[in-house]
């Protein structure tokens, strides 16, 4: 019986960003790759959450992956958050474009595909990079406005956008997401722009052509599959579905993942990626 070659370990590498020096990780697989994936994360999930996926991508999918943490957060923390001065559109604008013109220099004859984990699939219309994407996958990416979370979980978004959180995060410069069981630290700017675009009916639209510069949506032009999780409560379908409206130009296909299904109890926002949720996987990417 002829064996497989053993898969690459990961390799750590270093993304140059304007301001910002990003860890990362690429996966690899064994031969020449399929595609080349560059994996935009999630609002306040470090990148190794999708070391499993990421690994799964390469060994079954012959896939080449890139994951990163943003400036300012996790591996790419230079300095105690409360020192950072990254903000949301850091890591939107400029983040997320260096990940994806880093990816095209390092494997530039591979088709480029982009997945995107909520915050992920949000500006890629600002990224000059995407006019070379041909595939796009995001996962409980939508314009969520506090007004969509389902009642049984409103009031938690409610202490966390209009309560006491954002007192205590302003006192103390940071927002301290793991003596709040919210997660990681995060720099006060970061928290200060997600909060001012949930509670915003047209998320950071508001913003374009001031603080943010406009989008051009004709950069996505991709296959794109925009994938709701039936049980999240965070960014909800209609909220995932509104994002439509701003890839006019990609050919948009939908899919929501119901997780009784694929026998599952439950997956919400961020466990689509879980390893022991790996059953969902093959319908994310094939």
């Amino acid at each position: 019986m002829q064996m497989q070659p053993i898969l690459p370990p990961p390799e750590d590498i270093t993304i140059a960003a304007e301001g910002a020096a990003l860890r990362g990780r690429l996966f690899l697989p064994r031969g020449r790759a399929r595609a080349s994936v560059v994996l935009h994360g999630a609002s306040g999930v470090p990148a190794g959450f999708y070391r499993a996926f990421a690994t799964w991508l390469a060994e079954e999918r012959d896939l080449a992956v890139l994951t990163y943490d943003y400036r300012g957060f996790a591996a790419s923390a230079q300095s105690h958050p409360r020192q950072s001065r990254a903000s949301m559109a850091d890591w939107g604008l400029r983040d997320q474009a260096a990940a994806l013109d880093w990816m095209a220099t390092r494997l530039p004859d591979s088709p480029r595909w982009v997945i995107g984990h909520s915050l992920g699939g949000l500006w890629m219309a600002h990224h000059p990079g995407m006019a070379g994407v041909e595939r796009v996958i995001t996962v409980g990416s939508g314009l969520a406005h506090v007004s969509d979370h389902p009642l049984r979980y409103r009031w938690r978004a409610e202490i966390f956008w209009r309560g006491p959180v954002p007192v205590i995060a302003r006192a103390l410069g940071y927002l301290p997401g793991r003596a709040l069981g919210m997660g990681l630290d995060l720099p006060l700017q970061v928290y200060l722009d997600w909060r001012r675009w949930c509670l915003s009916r047209d998320w950071n639209a508001r913003d374009f052509g001031t603080r943010l510069p406009l989008p051009d949506p004709s950069r996505v032009r991709a296959r794109m599959r925009m994938i709701a999780v039936a049980d999240d409560d965070l960014v909800t379908q209609p909220a995932v579905w509104r994002l439509m409206a701003r890839y006019p130009e990609a050919y948009k296909r939908q899919l929501v993942l119901h997780p009784a299904q694929y026998g599952l109890h439950r997956v919400g926002h961020l466990d689509a990626f879980n390893r022991k949720n790996a059953v969902l996987w093959p319908a994310i990417i094939d």
